[in-house]
């Protein structure tokens, strides 16, 4: 069976910065592979690009430069906070305000975003809404693990993951 529209598809990926010698960023194994429906769940274009067609046990390597993949950072994506945007309950909680820290955020929209800490100061908190990707070329070296008719309960299971992304532990 070929990955074509509506198809289950899971794949096997190393992911690494430029090129197949550069850092390795993200890894997925056996027990955890990539599995979304083809052509219905939102991947990038190149990477959808070079699967398209291929069956189980193909190999597949795609480059993808970053303003193909998730663009180039936009200084306009970090902005200066004041610290009145975390109370919450009429309280501040000091320690999710840390350099490093990753919270998710509502804009004025009511858009959920994800927002990296990269300055705490006296009044107000640095935050980069920039894609940790953003501005990185995307080397993708994978093989194709499964390809099979998508269930009502892998789009389900795909809604549910959706509807969790954003939830805090």
């Amino acid at each position: 069976m070929k990955i074509e529209k509506g198809k289950w598809v899971a794949v096997e990926y190393s992911l690494f910065e430029n090129d197949a010698q550069g850092e390795l960023l993200e890894e997925t194994q056996d027990n955890d592979l990539f599995g979304f429906i083809f052509g219905e769940v939102p991947i990038l274009d190149g990477f959808a690009n070079a699967l398209e067609g291929k069956q189980v046990g193909d190999p597949f390597s795609v480059a993808i430069p970053a303003a193909e993949a998730y663009g180039e950072e936009n200084p306009d994506a970090i902005v200066e906070l004041p610290k009145s945007v975390f109370i919450a309950d009429g309280e501040m909680d000091d320690d999710l305000l840390e350099v490093g820290e990753t919270l998710p955020m509502t804009d004025d929209e009511g858009n959920e975003l994800l927002g990296l800490i990269i300055e705490v100061k006296l009044n107000s908190v640095i935050m980069d809404f920039n894609h940790p990707l953003a501005g990185v070329d995307l080397f993708f070296d994978g093989e194709v693990k499964e390809v099979r008719e998508a269930t009502d309960e892998d789009r389900k299971f795909l809604a549910e993951m959706d509807e969790n992304m954003f939830d805090e532990e």
